[in-house]
């Protein structure tokens, strides 16, 4: 059904670019960018297209940040970077109706292009539509929702887009441009910091940093377009649709990552202190070490088995060490590998440093993480010098 369906849109598309092509009136343009919500999946915004066709009396919105949950094994897909997601056709009507009912704001402008321009366009997103091409693999930084449409207009009017030059000074980093958005979702902000490898700290161009909805906005409105000479702006100037209507979010610093895991390291270091005989530390550190060791597992899956580059040569794998899980294993079976404990707690004070002078090559939040497990494998390393070590 679904596959007749977009058989049908890409038919009843064929018809209309073949009367645009006749001379028939071709419709306007309009870029829709949507305010962040509080959602995961929409802290960053969205970006849509919307076609009226005064000929025909359509009003219609075309989406590429759909993807369908009934996918099998649609988490397993997610994690692996796998999941394929689909440009979607709906009503205008319905597509701000979504937006009013989630609160967010709404913003539209007309898209100043030529008719051969739109005609090109339609056919693009005629092709786009066909059973064959409708899916494509996400990817956060280079091929989403936003971007498409970037790539779609530069198709669109050929050479024409002018970009402007880049900001002077250093160009923000991917990893910047993610993050400026979670200021009010520390938690999310500090697990994204965790799991986002190297290349988010690329730098990101004029071009490279409207993979972000608004961003591209922002972009796309300093853009103008060569027309034999005359310099004409690609986008008028924005309209609201709809204002935002949701409660503003509020930080709360005393369940910010930063304080609760330095109440958990004191906590920690206060019971290293207390409790220095053999039972009550292995189930301690059995709790401690089996959350360390997941953590480690997600750093070799996300490093070595997903497609999501973005992931890829993240350097928290150095304290993130598959020894941790080698020491959990000690515990288990109460043997002395007192080894794996004193590489982990190395590992675990190189990164420590690291941080103290390259305070942004990751999230500060991490240091008093980094401290705990350094203080439990210093328990465990049977090293002469800590006043902490279990008792015989």
């Amino acid at each position: 059904m679904k596959k007749f369906l977009y058989v049908l849109s890409a038919f009843v598309f064929a018809i209309s670019t073949s009367l645009y092509s006749a001379g028939e009136g071709v419709p306007d343009v309009y870029l829709l960018t949507c305010g962040p919500g509080t959602e995961t999946y929409s802290r960053w915004g969205h970006s849509a297209l919307r076609i009226v066709d005064h000929t025909t009396g359509t009003d219609r919105v075309y989406n590429w940040g759909v993807f369908d949950f009934s996918t099998p094994a649609f988490a397993w897909k997610f994690a692996r970077g796998r999941l394929e997601y689909m440009l979607g056709v709906t009503t205008y009507e319905r597509f701000i109706q979504e937006y009013f009912m989630e609160g967010r704001w709404v913003q539209s402008q007309k898209i100043n292009l030529e008719p051969p321009e739109i005609i090109k366009m339609l056919q693009l997103i005629e092709e786009n539509l066909k059973p064959e091409n409708i899916k494509y693999r996400y990817d956060f930084f280079y091929d989403d929702c936003s971007t498409r449409i970037r790539d779609l207009l530069e198709k669109s009017t050929g050479n024409a887009m002018v970009y402007p030059p880049d900001l002077e000074g250093d160009p923000p980093t991917f990893r910047f441009m993610v993050n400026k958005y979670l200021q009010k979702a520390p938690w999310l902000e500090a697990g994204i910091d965790l799991l986002m490898g190297t290349p988010g700290n690329k730098k990101a161009s004029v071009r490279d940093r409207m993979f972000l909805p608004v961003d591209m906005q922002q972009g796309l409105s300093d853009i103008v377009i060569n027309r034999g000479g005359k310099m004409i702006p690609l986008l008028t100037n924005p309209d609201t649709v709809l204002k935002s209507s949701g409660k503003s979010e509020k930080s709360k610093f005393f369940t910010s990552p930063i304080v609760i895991f330095s109440l958990l390291l004191i906590l920690v270091i206060i019971t290293s202190a207390l409790f220095r005989t053999k039972k009550p530390n292995r189930i301690f550190d059995i709790l401690i070490f089996s959350i360390f060791s997941v953590l480690a597992l997600m750093m070799l899956f996300f490093n070595f088995f997903t497609d999501h580059q973005q992931m890829k040569m993240n350097p928290n794998i150095v304290w993130l060490s598959p020894f941790i899980i080698l020491c959990l294993i000690s515990i288990l079976f109460n043997k002395r590998w007192y080894i794996w404990f004193r590489i982990v707690f190395v590992l675990n004070v190189i990164w420590f440093f690291v941080l103290l002078i390259f305070p942004h090559s990751s999230n500060g939040v991490f240091l008093p993480v980094l401290l705990i497990l350094a203080v439990r494998s210093s328990v465990r390393a049977e090293f002469k010098w800590n006043p902490l070590s279990v008792e015989e």
